[in-house]
């Protein structure tokens, strides 16, 4: 079935509708200069601290705040503005060894000796290499720059962040 034409006046008062609906042009102005939103949930790593802060909304009031390891000496964490990239419950570890020619020198599976621990979040890839925030089977090094450049938690903590974080969630690493 063909449609029938709309008639000038009927095309005028069906855009008129529209915009209507569509809140098109110019909002009311109140006076006062809008308001920034931040992002819903976003995480801060301020590596001199040791901790990582979960941030839903207001970044003055974290959710809740996690001690961790850093990148040791030679292989510091790098700061900037990146963003969750890859997330992997459950892990394997894969070792490389980097010299030519480029192979895998070990391969733990999933399970308590797991270096990457329960979780792995993924946030700054390179050449061959990524960096994220992942559990650990040890602990007792929290606190400390021991890292080749993760961000390590302990197991129950970063299965807790790695609940509230998405794809593109920001992650913020401070000095």
């Amino acid at each position: 079935m063909l449609a029938k034409p709309l008639r000038p006046d009927g095309v005028l008062a069906l855009a008129m509708l529209l915009a209507a609906a569509c809140s098109i042009g110019t909002p009311p102005s109140s006076g006062s200069p809008p308001q920034i939103v931040p992002p819903a949930v976003h995480l801060v790593l301020r590596l001199g601290e040791r901790r990582l802060y979960l941030i839903d909304g207001d970044p003055r009031t974290p959710d809740e705040s996690f001690p961790i390891a850093v990148g040791r000496e030679g292989h510091e964490t790098p700061t900037g503005r990146y963003q969750v990239e890859e997330m992997i419950e459950h892990p394997d570890f894969v070792r490389i060894d980097h010299g030519p020619p480029r192979r895998i020198r070990e391969r733990v599976p999933p399970g308590p000796d797991n270096p990457l621990g329960e979780r792995w979040i993924g946030f700054i890839r390179g050449n061959g290499w990524t960096i994220g925030i992942h559990g650990t089977p040890h602990p007792e090094l929290l606190g400390r720059a021991v890292s080749g450049g993760c961000i390590r938690m302990r197991n129950a903590d970063v299965v807790r962040v790695y609940e509230r974080v998405r794809l593109g969630t920001p992650v913020i690493v401070e000095p």
